[in-house]
C-alpha cells in the first residue's frame, strides 16, 4: 500500500512538474510550433517522465496510462539502480531519423528555416500556427466524428491514435484508393474509424487484428455505432500467427502494436503490399520506435520512407512501383 502511494507521489508529482514546462511557450513560441532551438526535427527538448508516462504522446495522460505509470517510470532507469538520476531525468531533445534536407535547419538567431514555415514568407512575415480541424462533407462523415467524439469520452483513450494522427491514416487511404487496409493493433476501433472514412469512399475494407478479447468485442460495438462493421473484420489472436492468413494484394498496412514485434510484421507483409502501397507505423517517435524497424524502412531501396512527426508520430513507407 505504501509503494502503490509513494508511485501515485511521484506520478502525480512529475506529471504536475511536466505541465507546468509543457504549459509554458518554448523558446518564445506556442507550445507545438517548430520555434524552438536547434535539436533535431522532432521540435522542443522533451520531458523524460512526461513523455515516458504519455505512450501515446497525445500530450494528455488516460487512466490507462497512469495505471501503467510504475512499469513506464522503470524503462527510464537505463543503468538498472532502482532509481533516477538527474541525467535520466533531463530534459532532451529527440534525435532525427536522418539527415536535414534544405530549408529544415534553424535560421538565424535559432529561428526556424524556410522549409519549416518560419521566417521567410511574402515581405518576411513569420508565419502563424498552421491548425486545422475536420470539415465532414456529409452527414454520415459527422456522424462519424461524433461517434469517435463520443467514444473517446465515455470508453477514454486506451492507447489510440491522436486525432491529428487518424485523420492522416484517413488521408493516405483515401489518396491512395484503398481497397484492402490491414490493421495490427485494433484497440476499440478508433483508428479503424477514421480509416473507415475512406473506405467509405473508395468502396474498400479494413481487415484488423486484435489480441485482446476485451478491446475487440468493444470495437465490434464501436464499429456497429460508426456504421462500418459491414467494412470490417476483426481476427482475434496473436497478429504474428494470424496475419500469416492474409493474402495481397494489401493497399495499407497499419501497425501500432508491440513495438518490438514491428519488424516482423513489416517482413510477413511487406511481400502482400502492392507496388505503390503504403506501410504506416504508429508511436515512431525518439522514445518509441524500434531503432531496428527504422532502419529497415529507411535503408531498403525498394522503401521511401518520411517520417509524420506531430500527434504520436508516424512513419510513412511507399512500396516503390
Amino acid at each position: 500500500m505504501r509503494r502503490g502511494i509513494a508511485w501515485a507521489t511521484v506520478v502525480g508529482s512529475w506529471a504536475l512538474v511536466a505541465g507546468m514546462v509543457f504549459a509554458q511557450p518554448p523558446f518564445g513560441g506556442k507550445p507545438g510550433e517548430r520555434g524552438g532551438p536547434p535539436g533535431g526535427p522532432f521540435g522542443p527538448p522533451r520531458i523524460p517522465v512526461m513523455t515516458a508516462l504519455d505512450a501515446n504522446g497525445d500530450g494528455e495522460l488516460s487512466a490507462d496510462e497512469i495505471a501503467k505509470a510504475p512499469e513506464a517510470l522503470k524503462k527510464l532507469d537505463k543503468d538498472g539502480d532502482g532509481k533516477l538520476s538527474r541525467e535520466e531525468l533531463r530534459p532532451q531533445f529527440g534525435p532525427g531519423f536522418g539527415p536535414r534536407g534544405p530549408g529544415d535547419g534553424p535560421g538565424p538567431a535559432g529561428k526556424p528555416g524556410a522549409g519549416r514555415g518560419g521566417a521567410g514568407g511574402p515581405g518576411g512575415r513569420v508565419a502563424a500556427s498552421l491548425e486545422s480541424s475536420p470539415q465532414p462533407k456529409d452527414d454520415a462523415e459527422k456522424k462519424l466524428l461524433q461517434v469517435i467524439d463520443d467514444i473517446n469520452r465515455k470508453q477514454g483513450r486506451m492507447l489510440n491514435v491522436p486525432a491529428q494522427d487518424g485523420r492522416m491514416l484517413r488521408l493516405l487511404a483515401e489518396a491512395v484508393g484503398a481497397k484492402t487496409v490491414v490493421e495490427i493493433g485494433t484497440s476499440n476501433g478508433i483508428s479503424g474509424i477514421w480509416m473507415g472514412m475512406a473506405l467509405r469512399k473508395t468502396g474498400g475494407k479494413l481487415i484488423t487484428h486484435e489480441i485482446d478479447p476485451q478491446r475487440a468485442a468493444l470495437a465490434r460495438e464501436n464499429f456497429a455505432a460508426a456504421g462500418i462493421a459491414d467494412r470490417v473484420t476483426i481476427v482475434e489472436g496473436d497478429a504474428h500467427e494470424t496475419v500469416a492468413r492474409l493474402k495481397g494484394p494489401i493497399d495499407v498496412v497499419f501497425i501500432d502494436a508491440d513495438k518490438e514485434g514491428y519488424v516482423d510484421y513489416l517482413n510477413k507483409l511487406l511481400p502482400l503490399v502492392r507496388p505503390g502501397g503504403l506501410i504506416l507505423a504508429h508511436n515512431i517517435n525518439p522514445r518509441m520506435a524500434d531503432a531496428t524497424y527504422v532502419k529497415a524502412i529507411t535503408t531498403n531501396p525498394d522503401l521511401e520512407t518520411l517520417f509524420f512527426t506531430e500527434a504520436g508520430g508516424l512513419s510513412i513507407t511507399l512500396k516503390k512501383r
